[in-house]
């Protein structure tokens, strides 16, 4: 069981520079979502029939600025929720709220005001869809997944539901609806976020207990969390495989995706190797990180070349 956070007192909060503004943005993630994002919308206008001729570029990028905006605003009023919690855990403890380099009113109101922006860009300048799915990512994001995580680890599913949303977004903003390959690409990104994260909670486990974080490896022991990744691992290739079928693609996507599915799912499997612990864990991580981003590019090609 993931045991009640410690209290430590809040440090005094120092003038803001910029870069702290950036960093509640939580670039690392910001960019990944941004590039599914991105996928799907040139998913969507290589098929064709989804998107208008020529493509209407001007949309898209208006498309792309309401989801940073978003995706900004998500993680910037989630670190606001999370502050006390952050300063327990050694990755997080140098964030700009819980090292007292920004006072929490500031990062509220940031956050609020990115929003606010975000559904204002997509529902004036793109279309409804897109603000609606928008709308639906940031709220279950901020006010359903971050206070869920310290009463369940079933907050993984939850969180993986909002967290799937930029190629959905991607797709309905060039698009202008929801059809089912955007669905596909998003059931993806939701499916590949739940090994990626159980790794980070195996190697992480002690951060998590001392926040108070409830997640696999400390309710249910570390065997289980590694049968969680094995099997969401197997969940994620066959996943990735439903692009086949669906006419979506071809040839050359299947048997790159099929080579690196072989590869993502086996060194799951060597975490019940004896020898495995953190630094299996980690480069499982890592390998997650590989994963994504060249399914993407082997589906960009796969249709540029079909």
């Amino acid at each position: 069981m993931a045991s009640a956070p410690l209290v430590v007192d809040a440090p005094t909060p120092k003038p803001a520079s910029w870069r702290d503004f950036v960093e509640l943005s939580k670039p690392g993630i910001l960019g990944m979502c941004l590039f599914t994002a991105a996928g799907a919308m040139a998913v969507a206008a290589t098929l064709g029939g989804y998107t208008p001729t020529p493509f209407p570029w001007p949309q898209a990028l208006w498309g792309l600025l309401g989801t940073t905006l978003s995706v900004a605003a998500s993680n910037t009023l989630n670190q606001w929720i999370e502050r006390d919690g952050d300063r327990l855990m050694n990755r997080t403890k140098d964030r700009p709220l819980p090292a007292g380099r920004m006072a929490p009113a500031k990062a509220l109101i940031f956050g609020v005001v990115l929003g606010i922006a975000s559904v204002a860009v997509l529902y004036t300048l793109v279309n409804e869809i897109s603000a609606w799915i928008s709308t639906f990512a940031l709220l279950s994001y901020v006010l359903i997944y971050t206070p869920m995580k310290r009463r369940s680890r079933h907050a993984l599913l939850v969180g993986a539901v909002p967290g799937a949303m930029p190629p959905l977004l991607g797709w309905a903003i060039v698009t202008g609806d929801v059809h089912a390959p955007g669905i596909v690409l998003a059931a993806i990104l939701g499916i590949w976020q739940l090994p990626h994260f159980i790794a980070i909670s195996i190697y992480r486990a002690r951060d998590y207990e001392n926040a108070g974080i409830h997640v696999s490896p400390n309710e249910r022991g570390l065997e289980f969390a590694k049968n969680e990744s094995l099997w969401y691992s197997l969940l994620l290739v066959a996943s990735s495989m439903l692009l086949v079928p669906l006419q979506v693609a071809g040839f050359f996507y299947f048997v790159v995706v099929s080579v690196l599915g072989a590869w993502f799912f086996i060194l799951s499997m060597r975490g019940f190797e004896p020898d495995a612990g953190n630094k299996w864990a980690r480069q499982f991580f890592f390998a997650s990180l590989i994963y994504l981003p060249a399914l993407t590019i082997a589906l960009i090609v796969d249709l540029a070349i079909q």
